[in-house]
């Protein structure tokens, strides 16, 4: 099975497009792109339940959490489903996406095409933060940019 997925994300000042591509093999999602106009720094990324932006970026909804599980990081085994960690921006704005996912999919029930992703304005804590919204959502602040992700041509 092979599959590709894109998300153009858009905001007031962020824009930029996001690829997946899974392949045969272990399973695991290369998520690879860029996004520019972030403050430089670490921003939040994270794949959210719904595919809906009819009211912005906060018609998406929560993380992707089909497990009920509490916020984490991309490497930890207790995590959102949809907890890909932070885009670090450099002094130019631009933050580049290059990493490989063993909870996301392209097909089956983990599946992220039609749900939205949200790049949000602070560092994601990766749930080890301390603060009230540290197991919720890594308290990433506010969404300043989203899109639906879709299937993409080969």
């Amino acid at each position: 099975m092979s599959a590709k997925a894109v998300c153009v994300v858009k905001g007031e000042n962020v824009n930029g497009t996001i690829w997946f591509e899974q392949t045969q093999g272990d399973g695991s999602v290369k998520v690879t792109g860029s996004v520019s106009g972030l403050t430089p720094g670490l921003h939040g990324f994270h794949v959210h339940e719904f595919g809906d932006n009819t009211n912005g970026c906060i018609s998406a909804g929560a993380h992707f959490n089909p497990h009920g599980k509490d916020h984490g990081g991309p490497d930890s085994d207790i995590r959102h489903v949809g907890d890909l960690g932070n885009i670090n921006a450099g002094s130019d704005g631009v933050g580049k996406v290059d990493l490989s996912d063993k909870f996301i999919s392209l097909c089956g029930p983990m599946n992220i095409i039609g749900r939205t992703l949200v790049v949000h304005a602070d560092p994601d804590d990766l749930g080890v933060g301390g603060h009230e919204l540290s197991k919720t959502t890594g308290n990433a602040g506010a969404r300043v940019a989203c899109g639906v992700i879709g299937i993409a041509k080969f």
